[in-house]
């Protein structure tokens, strides 16, 4: 069989938790999950198998339909996130109508939280529950045997109308055991991000799943068990990245120090193989101090991002941080003095957050003074405690998610936490803390000095840009 995995085209998301103008064009980073699938088909089992990102090929929909055409495949396999699910959705319908007999699979947080609403989408023929690389073996091998099919947990189907779910397959333990993601199956050398000046880039996991309990979180595929590779399958991965010619990683683990031997000893393997790789890791900042930052700068760590949130203690309390403001300054503070880049995620809008409040984050975010600032306006996404409490509290009617995952609706705005400011009043709040931190004239010019090559220019310029007009 010819299996086709497709990275959708990124043109339909719904209502954005942060300002259009911020999120276009800036980053183009390969799509993990479908390489790691792809990897494994290709090691076991007999399927031809292709990798078609049409994110950084800038496919339009008919030229999906064009490719798929060419490529002739059986079957087609897509990842599905609720806030990207209409171009998922338009990614089905262009493969049915240039083969209507190609099997369609669907994977990612989307199927996971809802899969049978999933399999109700027009032209879905499998729905994967969990982590596909476990299950997608036994699905290929037993794919026109319903009977078996039956058997094999983490998938959902129909059989002559008749909906059958399998219930969730358990997590992969050993992760080790998982080859190295296909870099070789997409255009690897394409993908870059603004926040580094190195080309190409690439992304890595080196652990699943996360033991923290954070009230705004939910990661269905991962799990909060918290596995990880051993030191050795990391940095075998990172040499193997080398030797392809890419220059930096961007490692995607949610908590990358929630295990601190194994960061130094990650650090260890990486200098005695001579790697000069940069990379970057996310992790939180109470996991971090002088001897492990030292280690992952003299290992080539260029960026650490913190999920930091909130501003007071107040909110990082409702949020089950676990963090205190004091640990914010000080990590921001030493992971600066040691020479490593920061970034800082926050969030405004969180359950009795004030405006007050939002600007205390705004003031505590400049303070600190991070290379890089993402913040978003807090989104009570399905499946998370947050959500939960904001159907408890009625500050959201319904369960407008599952409605959507029902019956999707491109007017669709996701819910925000809106019972102490209003959507609009957060809005105008998210624009003011975006300005007056990247509009300084002394970042500008602090930024303008450590720009590397006129590629970066043009990234930040355009970024820049985008920041004035929104």
């Amino acid at each position: 069989m010819k299996i086709l995995l497709i990275n959708p085209p990124s043109q339909n998301a719904i209502g954005s938790i942060m300002p259009k103008a911020l999120e276009e064009g800036l980053d183009f980073l390969p799509p993990l999950g479908l390489m790691y699938l792809a990897a494994l088909i290709k090691k076991e089992t007999p399927h031809e198998v292709k990798v078609l990102d049409a994110q950084v090929e800038q496919l339009t929909y008919d030229d999906l339909k064009t490719e798929i055409k060419k490529y002739d495949p059986d079957i087609i396999g897509a990842t599905a996130m609720t806030f990207t699910i209409f171009d998922v959705i338009k990614t089905i319908k262009a493969a049915k109508e240039a083969k209507p007999t190609v099997k369609v699979i669907l994977g990612g947080p989307h199927p996971t939280i809802f899969p049978e609403e999933s399999i109700n989408l027009p032209g879905v023929d499998f729905v994967i529950v969990g982590e596909a690389e476990k299950i997608i073996k036994p699905l290929l091998e037993n794919l026109v045997n319903p009977a078996e099919l039956k058997k094999v947990k983490g998938i959902v189907f129909r059989e002559n109308g008749q909906l059958i779910n399998n219930g969730k397959a358990d997590y992969l333990e050993n992760l080790d055991e998982l080859p190295f993601p296909a870099r070789e199956l997409v255009p690897y050398k394409k993908y870059f991000s603004v926040v580094s000046y190195r080309r190409p880039v690439t992304t890595m996991f080196t652990s699943r799943g996360c033991p923290y309990q954070c009230l705004f979180c939910d990661r269905p595929q991962m799990g909060k068990n918290f596995r990880a590779r051993s030191a050795k399958n990391v940095v075998d991965e990172m040499a193997e990245c080398e030797k392809l010619g890419i220059k930096e990683i961007f490692i995607y683990d949610d908590t990358f120090a929630a295990d601190r031997q194994r960061v130094l000893d990650i650090c260890a393997k990486i200098k005695e193989r001579g790697l000069t790789i940069a990379w970057d890791i996310r992790t939180r900042v109470n996991t971090v101090d002088e001897e492990l930052l030292r280690a992952i700068k003299a290992a080539g760590c260029q960026r650490i991002h913190y999920g930091v949130e909130a501003g007071t203690q107040k909110i990082l309390n409702v949020l089950r941080k676990g963090i205190t403001v004091e640990q914010v300054e000080k990590a921001f503070a030493l992971t600066k003095k040691i020479g490593i880049q920061t970034a800082g995620y926050f969030m405004i809008g969180s359950p009795t957050e004030t405006r007050e409040d939002i600007l205390a984050t705004i003031k505590l975010i400049r303070k600190i003074d991070p290379e890089y600032v993402h913040i978003s306006i807090t989104t009570p996404f399905p499946a998370t405690d947050l959500y939960r409490l904001a159907l408890e509290q009625k500050v959201i009617a319904s369960d407008c998610w599952k409605e959507f995952a029902q019956n999707p609706q491109s007017n669709f705005l996701p819910p925000l936490w809106e019972k102490e400011l209003s959507r609009q009043e957060l809005s105008a709040l998210l624009k003011k803390a975006y300005r007056s931190f990247y509009l300084r004239p002394g970042y500008i010019l602090k930024r303008l000095r450590q720009i590397k090559s006129p590629a970066e220019l043009f990234q930040k310029a355009k970024a820049a840009l985008r920041m004035i007009t929104m």
